[in-house]
């Protein structure tokens, strides 16, 4: 049997309340806040890993490009988003600037232009969780009722989940959609690109652009979309870490209920935060592996778009509510 609706809660988002409970017993948590300017390097190595890898492979034959996107480069750009996650929250430096400045830079070998526009979502996800309208993060109505929980389905999804993603946010009403720092992150990927097409030729570019949609799609990687927000192991739970190998390449963006808990501590001090409150976070359910939770999604008839939880504290629609057809539900407007 299909699902039919998502979860929905009466209940506020879990974390604010955590992060209240934690700071109370365990106060020595707050010491962990703070900037971690030395990521900026892992930024520098990182973008010119996948400019060197692109230039080895401007010859190469297609079968290369493609597998060395899929085994290589999609780890590479996993791990620049993750730092433009780490911008978006500045967590790099004090000035605001700096750290827009250096997710500018983070975002040069991803292709698209996302990183300033990702800020602003990603902040409206950690303080509006579950609310549709102005949670990007959460599939829209029509999306969920698509795609559902086929294999067919949850792979198609998967391999164009940019696309879903990008048309996602026009339903966001309270994000300012231009301005110069937009333009400046147009700017520098034109540039970047065009340079990259012209010095290197269009298989490196490609190399690139297939890094790009292999590193949040239908790859392995792709599972931490899933890992994150999807009720895949209690309905009761609706965010997850994940304490797996890969966090060793990913800078710790496993630790997802500790990141939204703590969003003010950098990455490299986030299993220092689970190690000093263990009976917070070793009672929660979590994720080991990022490829058994990839089949398992893409097979488990039990797990679907409408697996997520979601709340109404900013308007009155009730995404559960199976009265109202998708269409009506996304006329509902932002308040």
């Amino acid at each position: 049997m299909k699902p039919t609706g998502f979860n929905y809660s009466p209940l506020p988002e879990p974390h604010r309340a955590r992060t209240r409970q934690i700071i109370k017993e365990h106060p020595d948590v707050k010491n962990l806040i703070g900037k971690n300017p030395s990521t900026f390097l892992v930024i520098l190595f990182l973008v010119g890993g996948m400019v060197v890898i692109s230039w080895l492979l401007r010859e190469a034959g297609w079968w290369w490009v493609f597998g060395v996107a899929y085994l290589a480069g999609a780890f590479f750009n996993h791990a620049l988003f993750v730092m433009i996650h780490e911008c978006a929250h500045n967590l790099l430096f004090k000035k605001k600037s700096w750290n827009m400045l250096a997710g500018i830079v983070s975002n040069m070998p991803i292709i698209f232009p996302s990183s300033v526009m990702f800020a602003r979502y990603h902040i409206k996800h950690h303080s509006f969780q579950g609310v549709h309208q102005l949670d990007a993060d959460l599939p829209a109505p029509y999306e969920a009722k698509l795609v559902n929980n086929s294999f067919i389905g949850k792979s198609l999804w998967l391999l164009f989940y940019p696309v879903f993603q990008a048309i996602r946010t026009f339903r966001l009403k309270e994000i300012k959609p231009f301005d110069g720092w937009v333009a400046l992150n147009w700017g520098v990927q034109i540039l970047f690109s065009a340079a990259i097409i012209y010095f290197f030729g269009i298989k490196s570019f490609m190399f690139l652009l297939l890094s790009f949609m292999f590193s949040i799609g239908l790859h392995p990687l792709g599972a931490r979309w899933i890992q994150e927000h999807f009720l895949t192991l209690d309905p009761n739970q609706e965010t997850y870490s994940y304490y797996g190998p890969l966090n060793t390449v990913a800078f710790n963006v496993g630790y997802h209920n500790e990141h939204h808990d703590f969003p003010s501590i950098p990455w490299n001090k986030l299993p220092e935060l689970k190690k000093r409150a263990p009976s917070f976070y070793d009672s929660l359910k979590a994720h080991y592996s990022w490829f058994g939770l990839f089949f398992r999604f893409l097979t488990d008839k039990n797990i679907s778009l409408y697996s997520r939880t979601i709340r109404d504290e900013r308007g009155k629609v009730k995404f559960n509510d199976e009265s109202k057809p998708d269409e009506e539900l996304l006329k509902q407007p932002a308040v």
